[in-house]
């Protein structure tokens, strides 16, 4: 199943995508999805991100040649960073470049759907709790990440997680290719496989942090060939089986000075 979240001029909804039509779903998408019959074109929504996350959790150095790009070797445990839900966007709407920052980057990943509680689970109790699959982008300002002793004000400001186009249920993880688009010039290629630590090692691992709950969305890494963007840029992520996560770039105004 290809699940999406949709607006239509009265109303948003979830529906399963078909070729280019959306047939509209009723109850709740990640436990009992049921059709209503009222089917719509693709060119009569507009796709949003397909899920609202709790939270996103993310992996950093999750492939090998990245984080030698980024100037050290792995860690031996997954390195887990919290963006919040704020940051979330979907298909076709603005990254935004914030004033404070010189240097903005792209991280093209593969996205984890929760689909049930996960807490202290196993390898295996992790992989039954999966819903599907989806893209997301790591939307990183590198300076502000540097300059910081943590990493959330790099990793988490509004529009810093683009999501979608839609989740797909049915995929194996470890066997997809990544690749991350600016202007049509390809930045970053990587097979799935090259990840360190696998989907669902990375499932039971957060869970023993931190309770995942449905919807939640993990961010699994990125491959190497992180790059900056500037205002007129388009970014496109693409990750075989799930499609093309397309968003321009715009500069963000600066917040008015208070006393």
């Amino acid at each position: 199943m290809k699940l999406v979240r949709f607006r239509t001029p009265t109303a948003t909804r979830f529906g399963r995508l078909a070729g280019d039509r959306v047939r509209e779903l009723d109850g709740d998408p990640l436990v009992d999805p049921r059709e209503t019959g009222r089917v719509y074109s693709l060119n009569q929504v507009h796709l949003l991100a397909p899920v609202r996350p709790g939270k996103i959790v993310g992996i950093g150095r999750n492939y090998r040649d990245h984080a030698l790009e980024m100037g050290g070797e792995p860690p031996p445990w997954p390195d887990i960073f919290l963006k919040p839900s704020t940051a979330v966007i979907g298909p076709g709407d603005a990254i935004e470049i914030p004033a404070a920052s010189a240097r903005v980057e792209i991280e093209a990943e593969l996205a984890v759907v929760v689909g049930r509680p996960l807490r202290d689970a196993t390898v295996a109790a992790a992989r039954e709790a999966v819903f599907g699959y989806t893209i997301v982008n790591d939307v990183t300002a590198r300076d502000l990440q540097r300059a910081d002793r943590t990493w959330t004000r790099g990793k988490g400001h509004d529009t810093f997680a683009p999501l979608g186009p839609c989740i797909v249920t049915d995929l194996d993880p470890a066997a997809l290719t990544i690749e991350g688009y600016i202007n049509g010039e390809r930045k970053q290629f990587a097979p799935t496989a090259e990840m360190i630590h696998d989907v669902f090692e990375l499932l039971a691992y957060v869970s023993r942090v931190m309770t995942l709950e449905p919807g939640d969305v993990l961010a699994t890494g990125t491959p190497q060939g992180v790059s900056p963007i500037a205002p007129g840029d388009v970014v496109e992520i693409v990750i075989e089986g799930i499609g093309r996560l397309r968003n321009p770039v715009i500069a963000r105004a600066a917040p008015p000075m208070g006393e």
